[in-house]
This record gives structure tokens, C-alpha cells and sequence, in this order.
């Protein structure tokens, strides 16, 4: 696997790593923030391999090697020091990169996140990874709908915009994700929380039936002095709570500087 990965660059100002989700992308799972978190730090965005322009590994993913990439290319890009934003896999990526780079994580904040996979995560990504499998793409998207929305979101859709979101769901579905599913299944980052002594952010989202609100608070407990917030959304917060969520990004990377 590459030591850096295709990533984008924006802004100026203190550097912000960002490490994106299973089966996403920086622009699928940041790009509704992007421009906004630009304005004050100079923002990475790395895609991990089978996403955006990253070619696709041609071997499993491993934990370690990915958030190495994921440093390594803030490091080539010119950025020496940064927070990680981690969001669902990514702050297990955040978590290992802080671990392994102490000299260059100077905080994390970790979205929609886990130590390790519960039952229900393992056997959702099971169902997750069958379903690529089979190739259809249409029964992917309402399987992931129906666990990353959450329920008022979803149900709020009009039959016209349901589909269209299925149709983008269907379309969006990154060469690497069977990669990044069997990736998820393998996180254990448990023995190591206790280790993390930069300031920390922990999100969960309530409404989540993919990663419960239950594995945030349990990321947060096990990581010293963390701080611990909620949303009320579903996995999918980028779409149903950006505002919120950029608000609390934002005033925590204002309060640790």
C-alpha cells in the first residue's frame, strides 16, 4: 500500500487531519464542511485506497499502515502538526494515528465512532459485505438507509426524494468498500485509549442504528478527560445535523487552539 494517499488541501491556519468513514469519502463524508473548516485551518483530506483517487489495495487493510498513510500524507502536504477528525471507521484511523504519531496529534474528534465492533456492528457489516458481494446496488442503498438514517430524517423524505437519495446512495459506492467493511470488523483500539493524552472530542449520534451512541460513550469513557457530546441524527450526520456538527467542531478547535 501507498505511503500517501490522493488527498485534497484547502485553507490555511493550524492543520486539521481528516479520516473519513467505511465505504466513504473526504468529499461523501466531509464535503458538506470543507469550505467552512477551511476558513480557519489548513484542512487534509485523505481518501483511503478504492476511494476518490486513491487506487484500490490489492491486499486487506490493516489499521496500522492506513493511519500511517493518513499521516504521512498531512506530512507530505507540508503539515507537520494536527487535530484528526475521525469519523465512523476514521476514528478508529484517528485513534491509531495518535498512537503510533504522539509527536503529531495534537487533539482528536471522534464521530459516530468505535473502540471496537459490537455484535450488531459485526453482523451489520456482514450483511454489508454480502451485499456488495451480490452486486446489487439498489438493495445496498436500502440497506444502508435504513441503518445510517435516522428515523425522523428518514421518514421525513417525500416518495420523490427517498428515491433520490437511494439513486445517490446506489451510485456512491467506492471500489475499496469491501476493504473498508472487512476493515471495520477488525478494529480493536481498546488497550490503547488510556494512552491518549491530547484533548478529545467524542459525538455521538442517537439516532444511529449502525454505530450505536452507546460505542461514542464508550470511546469517550475510555480515553482520559474527553469530552463527550450528542446529536440527535443518524450516522448519516453530515445530512440530517451538519449545522450542529460544524458548530461543536468549531468550538472545540477554537478552545484547544
Amino acid at each position: 500500500m501507498a505511503e500517501h494517499f490522493a488527498h485534497v488541501v484547502r485553507g490555511s491556519g493550524p492543520g486539521l487531519l481528516l479520516a473519513h468513514g467505511g465505504g466513504g469519502s473526504i468529499e461523501g463524508n466531509y464535503g458538506m464542511l470543507i469550505d467552512e473548516l477551511a476558513r480557519t485551518h489548513t484542512v487534509i483530506g485523505p481518501d483511503y485506497p478504492g476511494s476518490g483517487d486513491t487506487p484500490r489495495s490489492q491486499t486487506p487493510l490493516d489499521l496500522d499502515v492506513v493511519a500511517d498513510a493518513v499521516v504521512g500524507t498531512a506530512v507530505a502536504a507540508g503539515v507537520e502538526r494536527f487535530t484528526v477528525l475521525g469519523y465512523s471507521l476514521g476514528t478508529a484511523v484517528a485513534v491509531r494515528a495518535a498512537t503510533r504519531h504522539p509527536d503529531r496529534v495534537t487533539g482528536l474528534i471522534l464521530t459516530s465512532g468505535f473502540s471496537h465492533p459490537s455484535n450488531k456492528l459485526r453482523l451489520a457489516a456482514d450483511v454489508w459485505r454480502a451485499l456488495l458481494d451480490a452486486g446489487d446496488r439498489r438493495l445496498l442503498a436500502k440497506y444502508l438507509m435504513v441503518m445510517g438514517s435516522g428515523e425522523r430524517a428518514l421518514n421525513a423524505l417525500s416518495p420523490a426524494e427517498l428515491d433520490a437519495a437511494l439513486d445517490g446512495l446506489a451510485a456512491f459506492v467506492p471500489d475499496g468498500t469491501p476493504e473498508h467493511v472487512d476493515l471495520v470488523s477488525s478494529v480493536d483500539t481498546r488497550a490503547e485509549l488510556a494512552g491518549i493524552s491530547v484533548p478529545t472530542l467524542v459525538i455521538a449520534t442517537l439516532a444511529d442504528g449502525l454505530v450505536s451512541p452507546a460505542l461514542s460513550a464508550e470511546l469517550a469513557a475510555g480515553i482520559p478527560g474527553a469530552q463527550f457530546a450528542e446529536i440527535d441524527a443518524g450516522h448519516n450526520i453530515g445530512a440530517e445535523a451538519r449545522e450542529q456538527w460544524l458548530e461543536m467542531i468549531q468550538k472545540f478547535l477554537s478552545e484547544i487552539g
